[in-house]
């Protein structure tokens, strides 16, 4: 299966399960997946740091704090070591036992089964080569088609298509850009990714008229996914999947 950007005209919304389907299940672990695909995503969003032994990991947060029993930066801990802490219990007990996933882990368990988007974390804290590291991944698990990149650094974005030009990219911002259009075509990008407050008709328009993508997050509500559904985005990434079936 290949992961589709962009909607046909009048084809249903594109779904997207951000972190999994973190309304329901502690973000970014197999739980959290494998409900938003039991939920009918055709995609799940999650985001990835380097161990110190540069492994590429899934989760959000620099620290393993808030969503582990354990203390400190990613980037200080190793596989094995990230590997020992419960990612499921701070969410609820019946999560317990829940662990850090590898990308590698996450690649074999989509394959064939939901497309990813996978959220480069590259700052504050750097990850030299994380982007390489990611693309070979992507590569080694016949992933490039069912996934795309997305991150708020915009010159990783770059760099990663300047590695893989056939990788598709989005732009996240989370503010007023002068001019979305033109600030993904710099980065080379294939979407563009705002937080849904930033989504206007104009916006879809120019960005479909451009040949991009657009795919807002993270609307957690009925009426919100409704209004973006009807200005024709091609996709939406949201905490509660289930939403999507009363749209």
């Amino acid at each position: 299966m290949n992961l589709t950007l962009l909607r046909a005209p009048a084809a249903p919304l594109i779904r997207v399960g951000h972190r999994g389907a973190r309304g329901h299940a502690p973000e970014n672990t197999l739980a959290s997946f494998n409900l938003a695909v039991e939920m009918g995503v055709q995609a799940v969003e999650t985001d990835v740091h380097l161990s110190k032994d540069g492994e590429v990991v899934l989760i959000h947060d620099h620290t393993v704090d808030r969503t582990t029993d354990g203390y400190g930066f990613v980037k200080d801990m190793t596989l094995a070591e990230l590997k020992k802490l419960d990612a499921g219990s701070w969410y609820d007990p019946r999560f317990a036992g829940e662990r850090i996933l590898a990308l590698a882990e996450l690649l074999i368990w989509a394959k064939d089964r939901v497309g990813v988007a996978i959220e480069i974390k590259n700052g504050p804290i750097y990850y030299p080569g994380i982007a390489e590291k990611t693309i070979r991944l992507l590569r080694a698990h016949d992933m490039l088609a069912q996934a795309i990149l997305i991150s708020f650094d915009h010159f990783v974005l770059r760099e990663a298509k300047m590695i893989e030009p056939q990788v598709a990219t989005g732009i996240l911002y989370a503010g007023r850009l002068i001019d979305p259009v033109a600030a993904a075509q710099a980065a080379g990008a294939d979407s563009l990714n705002p937080a849904w407050v930033f989504i206007t008709p104009d916006l879809v328009q120019s960005a479909h008229a451009a040949g991009l993508a657009v795919s807002p997050w993270c609307p957690n509500d009925l009426p919100t996914l409704r209004t973006l559904d009807a200005m024709g985005v091609d996709s939406i990434g949201t905490d509660y999947p289930d939403l999507f079936e009363q749209i």
